[in-house]
């Protein structure tokens, strides 16, 4: 989502929210057990899987992590089995696709304007209010009677979800910024930080608690990215090393501010969620909307002499929509394959991108020189993915609570 989320994954992104009948074709594990408890109230057969960031679906899946206290083990038949590993590329596939294709897209080199990332991230608010209104019509027999009920009618609850469409619409425009001034690679690692952001924001909003291995999987993700983050010798003269420094500096501080963005509009989404019976479907519409006005406010502000000169989708190509697309549905994507893949194919899934992201970008983008410090930087966050998902039954003298 991003900032727009992974504003992905990314990515984000961005994007990371299932409506719970996902978890029930899943084996009873941790995240099934809070996610059930969340949406009490709500009919089993109502299929409302978020279109708006994959990473509010990681804050679902954060928070059942550090929030369960029992779990039933359930023996897959081997369909289920094949059916898990083939979600699991489905994620590795989507996650790195989409961040790839940003960061090819940013530095894409061709004449003319180069297409606006505001542009970018208004059409694809446009293309997922269109389909989760499609999806709503077919699961009311396209009467619009839901729509006017609960969007028309109920304006408070409505303008409830202007806050984190605020903050979603600035987290898409900041990973467009970073993937812009960061390798595909450092960008995907940093992005996990999105997990410590997550986890912090679910203990202070919704109370959650974390045991042991939480958080040492935090500090293991702290040292990790920091490590990704140590400086190396820039080849070249002193100018281009301090405009590569800038660079890298500038889109440290997109990811970072994009990480704290999702953690907070994911935890805040999902409070609000578990406050209302509404489909998921329609809070995405409701969701979509104020991002749209939001997206289209910061178009007109800070590109309109660009929008005026050359037009709104002035640079697109084929690149540039498959990028909208991604970004659009990569949520819808995720919240399809997730309900077959547990939480340690999910942190496998993450792991396996980063490897991928980093072997393209190296021989294919020629962007990237990984160093010793970033492979054991990028390890202790791949172990941190999968410390933070390992299923445990919370102590009382382990678990800490703010």
């Amino acid at each position: 989502m991003d900032a727009g989320l992974l504003k992905d994954m990314s990515v984000l992104s961005r994007n990371e929210q299932l409506d719970y009948f996902l978890i029930q074709q899943q084996g009873h594990s941790d995240d099934e057990t809070m996610l059930q408890s969340s949406c009490h109230g709500r009919q089993k057969s109502e299929e409302c899987p978020s279109s708006s960031l994959q990473d509010t679906i990681v804050t679902r899946l954060l928070s059942a992590d550090s929030g369960a206290e029992s779990s039933t083990m359930v023996v897959s038949p081997p369909h289920s089995v094949r059916l898990k590993y083939l979600s699991l590329g489905v994620l590795v596939l989507q996650t790195t696709t989409l961040v790839l294709t940003m960061r090819y897209s940013r530095t894409l080199k061709e004449d003319g304007p180069r297409y606006l990332a505001s542009s970018a991230v208004v059409s694809a608010e446009l293309l997922k209010i269109f389909v989760c209104t499609l999806l709503v019509f077919k699961e009311n027999n396209f009467s619009v009677q839901l729509l006017k009920e609960e969007i028309v009618n109920k304006p408070v609850e409505t303008m409830k979800l202007a806050i984190p469409a605020g903050i979603y619409t600035l987290q898409n425009n900041l990973l467009y910024v970073a993937l812009s001034n960061l390798d595909a690679a450092t960008y995907q690692v940093t992005y996990q930080l999105k997990i410590l952001t997550t986890a912090l924001f679910s203990i202070s909003m919704l109370g959650k608690r974390l045991g042991f291995y939480q958080w040492l999987s935090l500090l293991f993700l702290m040292a990790g990215v920091t490590l990704v983050q140590w400086p190396t010798k820039s080849e070249g003269g002193p100018e281009q090393k301090i405009l590569s420094t800038g660079s890298q500096f500038v889109g440290l501080m997109a990811v970072l501010m994009a990480c704290v963005s999702s953690g907070f509009a994911g935890v805040y989404f999902e409070k609000m969620l578990k406050e209302t019976k509404q489909s998921v479907w329609v809070r995405n519409i409701q969701l979509g909307s104020f991002s749209f006005v939001f997206g289209l406010v910061g178009m007109i502000v800070y590109d309109g002499q660009m929008v005026r000169e050359f037009g709104m989708f002035q640079g697109y190509n084929t690149i540039t929509c498959a990028v909208v697309v991604l970004q659009a549905l990569g949520g819808l994507i995720v919240a399809v394959v997730i309900k077959y893949a547990d939480n340690i194919l999910k942190g496998f899934a993450a792991s396996v991108s980063i490897i991928v992201s980093s072997l393209i970008s190296y021989f294919l983008l020629e962007d990237f020189n990984p160093t010793c410090v970033f492979f054991l930087g990028a390890g202790l966050v791949m172990a941190a993915t999968f410390l933070y998902s390992k299923q445990h039954k919370p102590a009382s003298g382990s678990a800490v609570k703010v």
